[in-house]
Parts: C-alpha cells; sequence; structure tokens
C-alpha cells in the first residue's frame, strides 16, 4: 500500500505560497490514521474568553509536543503531551515531504459542519519570526478559506477558496502567517467528522 503520492497545486496570496498535495496520503491510510486518531485522541473542549463572556470553541482539539513545548493561541495555553508512535511517525512524513523541522502538532477535530474556526493567523509570539505550518486533513471534505490581512481599495479581500480532501495536506510557507488569514467556514450539510493536524515549530 502507498504511503504517499503527489497531486501538487501552488497557490500565491499577496506574495505569499501555499502548497497543496491532494494525495499525500493515500485513501486507505488516511482512513485508517483518521479511526485511530477520532477514538484514541483524548479531545478536548477549549473555551475563550471573549469581551467577557466564555464560551466553548466550535470544535475539540488536543495539543502535542516531542520537546515539551507549551502553546497559547486565542488565550488558551495548552499543556504539552508526548508524541504518540503515530503522531511521531506523521510528523517525520511531512518533515521528509516539505524539508522543514516540526516539533509540535495542533489537532483539531470538527465534528460536522456545524464546528468551524474563525478568520485568523497562525503568528503567536511563541513560533517565532518564520512560521511554516503544514497542515494535514483527514475526514470529511471542508473548504479552506484564506485572504490577504490588508484589504482593497473597496474596503474587501478576496478570498481563495480550497478544497481539502481526505489525505491531502497544505504547507503555508513563511511569511503566509505574517500577510494572510484563514479560516474554516460553517457548512450545515456536513454530517461527518473532519480531524486536523497543523505541525508546527516552538522555538
Amino acid at each position: 500500500m502507498d504511503l504517499f503520492s503527489s497531486n501538487q497545486e501552488t497557490f500565491q496570496i499577496d506574495g505569499c505560497e501555499i502548497e497543496l498535495d491532494r494525495s499525500f496520503l493515500s485513501h486507505e491510510t488516511a482512513k485508517s490514521y483518521f479511526e485511530t486518531l477520532h477514538n484514541e485522541t483524548p479531545w478536548q473542549q477549549e473555551h475563550i474568553n471573549f469581551m467577557g463572556k466564555v464560551s466553548p470553541i466550535p470544535r475539540l482539539t488536543y495539543w502535542y509536543s516531542k520537546e515539551n513545548k507549551e502553546y497559547i493561541y486565542a488565550g488558551i495555553k495548552v499543556k504539552p503531551v508526548p508524541y504518540t508512535e503515530l503522531i511521531s511517525k506523521l510528523n517525520t512524513l511531512i518533515q521528509e515531504k516539505t524539508g522543514y523541522e516540526f516539533n509540535s502538532v495542533l489537532l483539531n477535530l470538527y465534528r460536522d459542519g456545524n464546528d468551524t474556526v474563525a478568520w485568523h493567523a497562525d503568528d503567536e509570539k511563541g513560533l517565532g519570526e518564520y512560521v511554516n505550518i503544514a497542515s494535514l486533513s483527514l475526514g470529511a471534505e471542508r473548504v479552506f478559506q484564506v485572504r490577504p490581512k490588508d484589504k482593497d481599495s473597496l474596503g474587501e479581500s478576496p478570498i481563495t477558496n480550497i478544497e481539502l480532501n481526505s489525505g491531502s495536506m497544505v504547507v503555508m510557507h513563511h511569511p503566509t502567517q505574517q500577510k494572510t488569514l484563514h479560516q474554516i467556514p460553517r457548512r450545515k450539510n456536513i454530517d461527518h467528522p473532519r480531524i486536523n493536524l497543523t505541525f508546527r515549530f516552538i522555538p
């Protein structure tokens, strides 16, 4: 069984390069990894405080770090848990594919189309000056939207829609996090879960 192959596209957005490999993992491998992660990850429901109101974020998450690195995003501080055998295997594969070093990964479980993540950039100070992120998708297909942070003369930013199928991997090269925003929008007609693993390097 082939572990990964290549079916690549490149998107140029505001001078930034985003690479998409639609078949990084084979269909059968992606299905197997999804089932393992879905069943064995101790998913957590984090909460965010916005203007004094505490609300659950619309997805479940979990943080792994092979070098015991903590992470703070959207005011949420997550404690590191050592890599599992599967996470370690995926980290090695993605490093070999991208040429980047990664030591931590945030897992997101989108339980259905109602789960989402709003416009944001992974530009926290804890990630350092040069931020390269590899994002692996397993499970239901979802739309990944990217737009420049700077607005045009009409006060709008053009949106690029990228369909992320199971087994696909997106690599957001520096300075994508400094110059763009991205989101997974809500889609009411999706009733299957998706797992997203965003590998990153914490200095």
